[in-house]
């Protein structure tokens, strides 16, 4: 069982708690550089987090994520709260011994998933759906998915939001703000463990007012960190710019900022360039295990007749171990056999092909030549300018 229904109560709000982020770059400045530091480690920013939905991130080993250049994992609060999986967890004494990762962890509410599914309830006091496992009828509230995040003992917890459709109405979506507002205040309430930050999180879809409302009131409340949420949903590389380029100067300069669920390498940049500072996206690792790679000069389909006699690694300026052992003919080979060798090597090099991005970025931002770098680097990877952006990039 996921909670127990709750209604909401006046509790006395949780102290602020300081997530000493830094900002390396020039107040103002977009894009920016920065550094916030848990009790994990230090986290570098611009930063993307790889995906780990049940805990783990699929296909790969945790040393390899590490090896990767990763330095915050992202877990699920709904997923791993099911079955027996939550108390796992509790035995190993929280996420990190479970997954053994030392460095940063950040868990979601699990309110995309849970408005994901296809018999889900929505009320003021939260969220009913169908169990997965055997169809039982279960209950999610804010203070629920504090509670059970506060037992994965993540660093960084996210507040339960609504994350309504791109596609809802203008009325539905001001219901579903002034619920994500509500339910914002009520994670509030909750005691979490003295090492945990709480993000809260900017609904509204697709509508200027209602996203500048919705931040106005989320950042109203305290909170360790802000997000935007409801990108990731189908609406598109121009409306995404068009939300984000809205919203993220409405966040606080002084806090980190989570731009939720994006995405593919153009995404990322776009995003950066707009000022946002964590991203974490299933993409890398979907496409690996699908066996699409990402290189400097585009993806890569490795099953493709082109690639069977191909001894060039994936990517030859990637230094991954995938790209230092093997070719890409030896890649191929082995999707087709069926050996899980595969998507446990296609994964590795997406998952640093990601990591030497943001690492590349970070310098370009400290450079002050980042316009220039995403410009050459897009022409490199397209192949052409971006047309989405007007032209050149």
């Amino acid at each position: 069982m996921l909670g127990r229904r709750q209604t909401a109560k006046e509790k006395h709000v949780m102290p602020l708690k300081d997530i000493q982020f830094k900002l390396l770059s020039n107040p103002g400045q977009v894009p920016r550089r920065g550094q916030f530091t848990t009790a994990h480690g230090t986290v570098e920013t611009p930063a993307f987090m790889p995906v780990g939905t049940a805990g783990f991130v699929h296909s790969t080993t945790t040393r390899d994520v590490a090896e990767s250049g990763a330095q915050v994992l992202l877990a699920n609060t709904y997923h791993l709260s099911l079955g027996e999986r939550l108390a796992t967890v509790r035995h190993m004494g929280g996420l990190h011994r479970f997954m053994g990762w030392d460095q940063t962890i950040l868990t979601d509410s699990g309110g995309f998933q849970v408005f994901s599914l296809p018999d889900r309830q929505i009320h003021d006091w939260g969220v009913e759906f169908s169990y997965t496992e055997g169809g039982e009828r279960v209950r999610l509230t804010p203070e629920s998915s504090m509670e059970i995040q506060r037992d994965l003992s993540a660093d960084i917890v996210m507040a339960f939001d609504e994350c309504a459709s791109h596609t809802a109405d203008e009325a539905y979506m001001a219901r579903s703000v002034a619920r994500t507002t509500q339910w914002a205040r009520r994670c509030r309430t909750v005691t979490l463990k003295d090492h945990q930050f709480l993000f809260g999180i900017v609904q509204g879809g697709v509508y200027d007012g209602l996203r500048r409302r919705s931040a106005r009131e989320i950042t109203d409340i305290d909170f360790d960190g802000f997000a935007i949420g409801g990108v990731s949903v189908g609406e598109g590389f121009d409306l995404m710019r068009k939300v984000v380029g809205i919203t993220a100067p409405l966040l606080p300069e002084n806090l980190p900022r989570y731009l939720m669920g994006v995405g593919l390498p153009e995404d990322l940049l776009e995003a950066v360039h707009l000022g946002m500072d964590m991203f974490d996206c299933v993409i890398p690792t979907r496409y690996a295990r699908q066996g699409t790679l990402f290189t400097r000069r585009g993806k890569l389909r490795i099953k493709n007749k082109e690639f069977r006699k191909d001894r060039y690694p994936l990517d030859t300026r990637c230094s991954c171990y995938t790209c230092r052992t093997f070719p890409r003919m030896v890649l191929r080979y082995l999707f087709f056999t069926g050996d899980p060798l595969a998507e446990t090597l296609a994964t590795i090099h997406n998952l640093t092909f990601y990591q030497d991005l943001m690492s590349d970025i970070r310098q370009a931002i400290e450079d002050n030549r980042f316009a220039s770098f995403k410009k050459d680097w897009l022409e490199n990877y397209r192949g052409t300018p971006d047309k989405r952006t007007g032209g050149r990039p």
